[in-house]
C-alpha cells in the first residue's frame, strides 16, 4: 500500500509541478519565434485542454477540478506580473525583457491529471507513442535571460544578489539569478533617486494583482488523498482486477494495476519500441473492455464530494482568491495592451 500511496500522490501532484516548471521557464510573445529553429515560442496549439476531447476520460472531471488553477489562468497571472516587472524596472530607468509565459506547456491542464489519472487512456496517442508524450511536448522552448547586475537584481527582487557558489575547476560558472539565498541582503534604499519598493519590482507586481502565497499543494493533497481512497474501494479493486486478467490473457503478465504497465511501457530514451506500444494499447483495450475508467471516475468522484462539503470554507477561499488574481491579471494585460 505504501507503493499505491506514493504512487498515485505522484499522479496527483505531477501536474503541479509540471505546471510550475511550464509558467516559470516562461515564452516570448506569440508572434515571436524560437531563433534557433524558427518554431513559435508560444504556440496555444500545444497547450493542454481544459477537458480531454478524447480518449477514455473524454468529457471527464473530477469535482476537485473546480478549485484547482487551469494552465491558462496560471500563465495569464504570470504573465502580468512579468508585465508589471519590466515597467516598474523602466521607471528605474533599467530596460528589462523577462521570458513570457506560456511555451513549454505541461501535459495536463491542472492538477488533477486526468489523462493520465488512472495510466494512459488516449488510444490514438498510444498507437504513435505508446507511453511516452506526444513530441510536442517533449520539446523545451528555451529563452535566455541576460545576467543581472547586483543593482538590477536588487530592485528586481529587493534583496542584493546571491553570492554563487565557486565553480569547480574546469566547469563554466555562471546561470541565471536563482532567488533569494545565502549570502543575501536587503536591497539598499534606493535608486536612481527612487525608493525601491518592498519586495522589490517582484514584490510590488504581487500586490498589485493582489497575489497571495495561499497554500498551492492543498487541493493537489487531497487529489492525492482521494486517489489512493478509491483503490481501496471494492469495486476499484474488482475492476483493476478484471484489468489485469485482460491484461494477462493477452500476455503481459504481472501487471498488478495500470501503473505497473506505465512503469513497463515508459522507455529510456523516451523513444517508444514497437514493445511499449503494442502493452499501451492493450492496456487502453482492457481499461475500455472493464470500464475500468469509468468505475475508478465515480468512485473517486464520490470521495472528493465528500472531502468537497468537509473543506468546504478553506476550498472557497482558494477559488475566489484565484477568481480575484486572474480578474486582477485579465485587467492589467489589456491595460497593457492599449
Amino acid at each position: 500500500m505504501k507503493h499505491i500511496k506514493r504512487t498515485a500522490t505522484a499522479v496527483a501532484l505531477t501536474a503541479s509541478v509540471l505546471l510550475v516548471s511550464a509558467c516559470s521557464s516562461g515564452t516570448a510573445p506569440e508572434s515571436a519565434k524560437n531563433v534557433a529553429d524558427g518554431r513559435p515560442i508560444v504556440n496555444k496549439e500545444n497547450w493542454p485542454k481544459k477537458i480531454p476531447a478524447s480518449g477514455l476520460t473524454k468529457d471527464l472531471t473530477l469535482p476537485l477540478e473546480a478549485y484547482m488553477a487551469s494552465y491558462e489562468d496560471q500563465v495569464t497571472v504570470e504573465q502580468a506580473a512579468n508585465d508589471l516587472q519590466q515597467s516598474c524596472m523602466k521607471d528605474y530607468g533599467i530596460d528589462l525583457t523577462l521570458p513570457r509565459a506560456g511555451a513549454n506547456p505541461p501535459p495536463s491542464d491542472n492538477d488533477a491529471n486526468i489523462e493520465r489519472r488512472y495510466g494512459i487512456t488516449d488510444r490514438a496517442e498510444a498507437e504513435k507513442y505508446g507511453y511516452e508524450l506526444p513530441p510536442a511536448l517533449q520539446e523545451h522552448t528555451k529563452q535566455t535571460l541576460r545576467d543581472l547586475s547586483g543593482v538590477e537584481v536588487e530592485v528586481l527582487t529587493g534583496h542584493t544578489k546571491p553570492e554563487l557558489p565557486k565553480a569547480p575547476e574546469g566547469v563554466k560558472a555562471g546561470g541565471a539569478f536563482a532567488g533569494p539565498g545565502q549570502g543575501t541582503k536587503p536591497a539598499r534604499a534606493e535608486y536612481n533617486g527612487k525608493k525601491l519598493k518592498t519586495g522589490g519590482c517582484i514584490g510590488w507586481s504581487k500586490d498589485q494583482l493582489g497575489v497571495k502565497e495561499i497554500d498551492p499543494t492543498f487541493v493537489a493533497q487531497l487529489a492525492g488523498d482521494s486517489l489512493v481512497q478509491s483503490m481501496k474501494d471494492d469495486k476499484v479493486i474488482k475492476a483493476i482486477g478484471a484489468w489485469s486478467s485482460c491484461m494477462d490473457g493477452k500476455g503481459h503478465k504481472g501487471l498488478a494495476d495500470p501503473y505497473k504497465a506505465m512503469d513497463q511501457g515508459v522507455t529510456n530514451d523516451g523513444v517508444p519500441s514497437q514493445e511499449s506500444i503494442a502493452l499501451a494499447v492493450d492496456d487502453i483495450d482492457c481499461k475500455k473492455q472493464t470500464d475500468l475508467v469509468k468505475i475508478w471516475f465515480g468512485v473517486e468522484s464520490a470521495i472528493q464530494d465528500k472531502q468537497i462539503a468537509d473543506n468546504k470554507s478553506q476550498l472557497t477561499g482558494i477559488e475566489e482568491q484565484h477568481g480575484k488574481e486572474i480578474a486582477a491579471a485579465r485587467q492589467q494585460m489589456a491595460a497593457s495592451a492599449q
